[in-house]
């Protein structure tokens, strides 16, 4: 369950993803802008440690797209636990922008977990009923863009 989190976490984190991206946003007709929402994610999907979204859009701003954020994972063995969005009926893209990790995947509640290590640069996809978990498993901070889309009919 995401939780609001204090003033000093929201310029912790803002500081900690500063240091290696740029948090500007340009959407057509509109002014230039920053985060809109930080959530912190304790636990998140019964992974270990916090996770941390910085919302880039409201929702209205998206079409077709649920949400489109940063996910942060600040420490070694901060990690997402698996989950799915199959109920939901969505995709999800995760692109590694800074540090390194572990990306899980499976078929189903008890399929066989696959592996695959995650850097700057590379791309994760999987479909709403597929299972997937991360983990940051270095000293930076793991900073994924995540893009969770609508399934096509």
């Amino acid at each position: 369950m995401a939780e609001k989190p204090t003033e000093e976490e929201k310029n912790y984190i803002l500081e900690l993803v500063q240091k290696h991206l740029d948090l500007t946003v340009t959407t057509f007709g509109q002014d230039v802008r920053s985060v809109v929402r930080i959530d912190k994610r304790p636990n998140m999907y019964g992974g270990d440690g916090v996770v941390y979204l910085l919302q880039m859009f409201d929702r209205r701003e998206l079409v077709n797209n649920r949400i489109g954020c940063y996910m942060v994972l600040p420490e070694r063995g901060d990690e997402s636990g698996f989950h799915d969005h199959g109920p939901r009926k969505e995709e999800e893209l995760y692109v590694v922008m800074h540090g390194e990790g572990l990306y899980f995947d499976r078929d189903g509640e008890n399929g066989q977990v696959r592996e695959q290590r995650i850097t700057k640069g590379q791309i994760t996809a999987v479909k709403g009923d597929g299972f997937h978990s991360v983990v940051n498993t270095g000293d930076e901070p793991l900073i994924l863009f995540v893009i969770t889309t609508n399934e096509a009919d």
